[in-house]
Formats: C-alpha cells, sequence, structure tokens
C-alpha cells in the first residue's frame, strides 16, 4: 500500500530575534518536524542596516530564539536553516550570526557540528561590469542604476533562491546560515528537496516566513507548522491563542504583493490564479499553487549608499492658536532659518512632520482637517555633515519655539519638550542605491557554500 508522504516545516517566529513561547515550540516539535527554518530579516526597516552593516534585531533575542532552535535541531537530526542572517544578510550580518552560533554550541556543549555558510555579497565590479553590458534593470518605480551611485554603495546582496540552501543540505550541513535570500527560501529548501512540488513549497514558504503574523489574532512571536503533501499544504497554529482561516491565509498571501496573482522570485514567478484555500478544523489546507520558471534565471540586488547625517527634534504644542495655522508657522520659521544660514540651509533637507493631523501619510492624508486638541511636531534634518545637520536642527527647533505667531498670547515658549537634549543626532543616513535586477549566466557561482565545523 502506498505510504502518504509529507514534510512538515517549523516556523518559530516571524523574524529571528522577535521570540516566541517555549510552550509553542515544544508542541511544535511534538509535530515530528523535518527543517526547523526561519526568516532571520527583512528590507522593512529601511536600507541604514545594509548601508551601515549593523544587525536591526537585538543580539540577546536573536541568541535566546537560537538557542532552543539549535539545541532541538542538533539534538533531533533536524536540519535549521536561517535565511537573511542579521537582518540585511551582507557578509558582516552572516558573521555576526555565525559567532552566536558559536558561543550558543560552545556553552552549551552540544557537541560537533557542521554548518554551511552561504554568503550573498555580491563584488562591486561585477556589478559594474553587468551595468556596462546591460544586463542589470531597475524594478518598477526605481532609477536607473548609474555606475556614481554604484561606486557609493557600500554592501550589495542579492537574494539567493533555495538552490544554494539543496547545496548544503546535500553536503551534511546541520544548520545553514544564509545571507541575503528570497523569503521562502529557507522554508521551501527541505520539501523540495524531497521531491514536493515547487509551487506549493515557495507559497507555504511566503506564509510560514511571517509565522503566525498570517493567523488570528497574529502575532510576529509565536511559531506554527506547515505540512507539504503531495497536492496541497496544510498551515497549523500550536497555540490555542490563535488559529489559521481562509480569510488570514487569503490576507497573508497578499502580503507584499503589488500583484494579487503573481509573486516573482530567483529564476520563475509563483502563480496563484488557481489557488485554493479550504478551511479545516484545525487550520487551513491550499491548493493550486504554481511555480513557473523563468526563460532566464534572475535575481534581485539590494544596495545602500549613504546621503547624509540626520538630527531630529520631538516637541509638541496644546494651543488651538498655533494649531490652526501650524503650516504658515512652519513656513515662515523656514525662512527665517534659511536667512540666518543660507549655505546650510540649502544644503539640508528639512522636515517638520505634523502628527496629529498627517504626521504618518504627510501629503498623501486623504483628510488632513485637523480635529484634534494637540500635536506632536518632528523636526527632522538631513545635512551633508553631523554638525550640519546639528546646526540646523536647533535653529529650526529654537526659532519654531520662541516663534511670534499670529494671535499667539503667552511669550515664554510654543512647544512642550519630552525630552533633555531636545535635539538628537541619530547619525548616518542611508538610501537605496540598489534594489535592481541582475541576470544570471551559466558559469555565475554567486552563493558558494562555506562549511564550518563546530
Amino acid at each position: 500500500m502506498h505510504e502518504r508522504r509529507t514534510c512538515t516545516i517549523l516556523s518559530p517566529t516571524a523574524i529571528l530575534g522577535y521570540g516566541f513561547p517555549e510552550s509553542s515550540f515544544e508542541r511544535a516539535l511534538a509535530c515530528d518536524p523535518d527543517v526547523i527554518a526561519v526568516d532571520g530579516g527583512s528590507t522593512d526597516p529601511g536600507p541604514y542596516y545594509l548601508g551601515a552593516g549593523k544587525p536591526f534585531t537585538n543580539r540577546n533575542g536573536v541568541k535566546r530564539d537560537l538557542s532552543y532552535m539549535i539545541e532541538a535541531g542538533l539534538s533531533r537530526r533536524i536540519p535549521v536553516i536561517i535565511g537573511t542572517a542579521g537582518g540585511s544578510g551582507a557578509k558582516v550580518h552572516v558573521d555576526w550570526c555565525l559567532e552566536i552560533i558559536r558561543e550558543i554550541v560552545q556553552e552549551q556543549k552540544l557537541g560537533a557540528c557542521k554548518i554551511g555558510v552561504i554568503y550573498a555579497d555580491i563584488p562591486g565590479s561585477i556589478v559594474a561590469q553587468r551595468l556596462a553590458d546591460g544586463g542589470i534593470t531597475p524594478l518598477a518605480g526605481v532609477p536607473e542604476l548609474t555606475q556614481e551611485y554604484l561606486a557609493q554603495t557600500t554592501n550589495i546582496v542579492a537574494q539567493m533562491g533555495h538552490e544554494p540552501m539543496i547545496d548544503a543540505l546535500d553536503r551534511g550541513c546541520d544548520i545553514i546560515l544564509a545571507g541575503r535570500a528570497y523569503d521562502p527560501a529557507c522554508f521551501a529548501a527541505v520539501p523540495i528537496r524531497m521531491g514536493f512540488d515547487p509551487g506549493l513549497c515557495l507559497h507555504a514558504g511566503k506564509i510560514l516566513e511571517c509565522a503566525a503574523i498570517a493567523a488570528t489574532p497574529g502575532s510576529g512571536s509565536d511559531c506554527v507548522i506547515g505540512i507539504i503533501d503531495e497536492d496541497h499544504f496544510t498551515l497549523k497554529t500550536v497555540s490555542d491563542e490563535r488559529r489559521f482561516t481562509e480569510e488570514s491565509t487569503c490576507a497573508h498571501t497578499l502580503y507584499e504583493k503589488s500583484d494579487p496573482y503573481h509573486l516573482p522570485g530567483p529564476g520563475g514567478m509563483l502563480n496563484l490564479e488557481h489557488t485554493e484555500f479550504r478551511e479545516i478544523a484545525d487550520g487551513v489546507e491550499v491548493y493550486g499553487s504554481v511555480f513557473e520558471p523563468s526563460e532566464h534565471y534572475t535575481i534581485k540586488l539590494e544596495g545602500a549608499r549613504l546621503t547624509g547625517y540626520r538630527t531630529i527634534s520631538i516637541a509638541a504644542t496644546r494651543d488651538p492658536i498655533m494649531i490652526g495655522q501650524l503650516d504658515e508657522i512652519i513656513e515662515q520659521v523656514q525662512q527665517r532659518v534659511a536667512k540666518l544660514v543660507p549655505q546650510l540651509f540649502a544644503d539640508s533637507q528639512i522636515c517638520v512632520h505634523q502628527y496629529g493631523r498627517n504626521g504618518v501619510m504627510g501629503p498623501m492624508e486623504p483628510n488632513p482637517v485637523y480635529e484634534g486638541h494637540e500635536s506632536v511636531l518632528l523636526i527632522d534634518v538631513l545635512g551633508r555633515r553631523q554638525e550640519d545637520a546639528d546646526s540646523v536642527c536647533s535653529l529650526m527647533r529654537s526659532t519654531l519655539l520662541h516663534y511670534g505667531y499670529r494671535g499667539r498670547i503667552a511669550t515664554a515658549g510654543n512647544l512642550a519638550f519630552p525630552f533633555s537634549p531636545s535635539d538628537i543626532s541619530t547619525g548616518e543616513v542611508y538610501e537605496f542605491s540598489l534594489y535592481h535586477i541582475l541576470q544570471q549566466k551559466p558559469d555565475d557561482t554567486f552563493f558558494p557554500v562555506k562549511e564550518v565545523l563546530l
């Protein structure tokens, strides 16, 4: 009799370092998973972390999560796969995470293990050559890449697919630590290697990469299980507090997508035109997801360049007279500062965000009419140097504090400051200079596996 074959994937948390209840993790382990996989990062926090080479997740949080995952993986002979290590997935982030793994294995005396380290960094010289050859194209809404911007870019990474992770599995690696990766890749690698349909595996990975965020009520700090079957996959929670529903699963399938039916990735497209969601007693079953390979294997490049330095000041007002004419007051204050330091002003970018009115959406706010009794003002200055940003922010803050606007009665000061010092130098500012597609050549070896023995 033909035995039913499945692959069970444990996704412990939405991003490595966000945490998960120990009870949920134990219940997930009781499901006998074939792999423990976790997404370690994202571009969501912006370009700073890639450009500066710093993690956006807390080291103690990452070490706490990995301690559970690695102990369980090594003791039960379950591969542990980490994608986009350190938050942005450049070499500096991967090495940071590797050191944490080394500490855990040594401190917990977990014995010998093999780590497959897969760097995602692409040399700038290669990108420059491909740019000159016309082999790089921008994503929608992104300007063409220039050699000038490329030269200013610090770290360049490419989103790897599941193939390098399968290579590491074939080498017998117990832990796979990958740099920047396509979000579903670390979840799809084991079931694809086992022979399951790539469309089902990648769609399941698309949802599992955010763990219980896709359940209801959603949580970025709880475990979930995905089970790949021959013609569908099943999503289940392991906490009594939440469950997968048709609505929550459909909603998360639309997450971070410009097209509801198609999701491009390394080497092809996930087609969801005929996908069906069926709610069952303990979860949701998903059918019909298809992976369509592209004619040419393409990967997404990411890189960031330094654009300046930021200083901010947070203030608030409860004066209805001031609130009623904030736009006019801010414009007049900027004009006054421009006269005081014309060159610094011209070289700076200045924005005063009005929280309580349109601070979130700015000029796109559909309801700009102010209806509240107080407003928070965030003075945001970007300068060429930190001292330039400090100077302009200081003048913006002090001028606004004592500005004599029409109808003002009090003469002490217009603003309340929650912090002292009131001005905060936040340092380097980066922007994405690379958000482009590169077409791989047959002889490219961008994601080699480096075996590390502990």
